[in-house]
């Protein structure tokens, strides 16, 4: 049999390529009963606590984790960085969040979030519910933490304004508080407009939330982790007692901050104010 030098060197290249590669079945992935990647606990809805347009819950992200997109539909929000860092990304722009930053989302927009530490995260979120759409606003702790216009400095307790009314939004308005130990609340207020809730983030102290001194409706002691709703009209006084106490304050209703609008309580007048 004689072979030809063009079909010897046809056969050579066919024996040259490799062998197809058997297609791969991926393998299947175990995840015990207890594990959790990214995890959201809502702590309350409106109806849950007599609320008209509070939500809040948060966000647990394991190390090294990402989340899918969430979105909450005609509502804005507000996250804050409580434990760790976290990466989160809204209209295809990241922005990352270091130890007490806070991020608005507008009304309607979808998020999501990634931690890339070998540490677990935790994310604070409040919403509200919101007709319009407006701007992403990042607020950075490190930097407003060093910006007296960003703070209102009371007989022990600072307030950092960390999402105030010269920011776009509909119905939010938040900050932190930081108590001195050893401090109350003075002078007691409430809001006609405004409700309100406390997330407590450091620390341990007592808190009140009463219509009258005559109707003490709530007295109890908070610890980290603890959260208070404030439904309109109801005095709302924090005490501590031998360690500082942060927590966050997150409004909803009217945009503005009892301090800014009724420059007595600034004073620490020894009557109750009403908003």
């Amino acid at each position: 049999m004689v072979v030809s030098a063009k079909t010897s060197k046809k056969n050579l290249q066919e024996e040259d390529k490799p062998a197809p590669e058997a297609k791969r079945v991926p393998p299947g992935t175990l995840f015990s009963g207890s594990s959790s990647q990214v995890v959201y606990r809502q702590h309350f809805t409106p109806a849950s606590c007599h609320l008209q347009f509070l939500t809040c819950g948060a966000f647990e992200l394991s190390p090294s984790t990402g989340s899918r997109e969430f979105r909450f539909p005609s509502e804005e929000s507000l996250l804050f960085m409580w434990h760790g860092s976290a990466t989160v990304k809204v209209g295809g722009k990241s922005y990352a969040l270091s130890h007490y930053d806070t991020l608005y989302v507008p009304s309607g927009a979808s998020f999501s979030m990634q931690n890339q530490s070998a540490e677990g995260a935790d994310v604070v979120h409040c919403s509200a519910p919101a007709a319009k759409e407006h701007p992403v606003f990042h607020s950075r702790f490190a930097d407003f933490s060093g910006k007296e216009e960003r703070i209102r400095r009371l007989k022990g307790r600072d307030v950092y304004m960390m999402f105030d009314v010269s920011e776009g939004a509909e119905k939010l308005v938040a900050g932190y508080t930081f108590f001195q130990p050893h401090h109350r609340s003075w002078p007691p207020h409430n809001h006609t407009d405004q409700e309100e809730v406390y997330f407590f983030l450091k620390g341990r102290g007592s808190m009140e939330v009463y219509e009258s001194e005559e109707h003490m409706s709530f007295v109890k002691e908070v610890r980290e982790g603890d959260m208070v709703t404030i439904p309109m009209l109801n005095y709302h006084p924090v005490f501590t007692q031998d360690s500082p106490l942060d927590f966050i304050w997150c409004i909803a209703g009217e945009r503005y901050w009892v301090g800014d609008k009724n420059k007595a309580f600034m004073s620490g007048s020894s009557s109750p104010i009403t908003t």
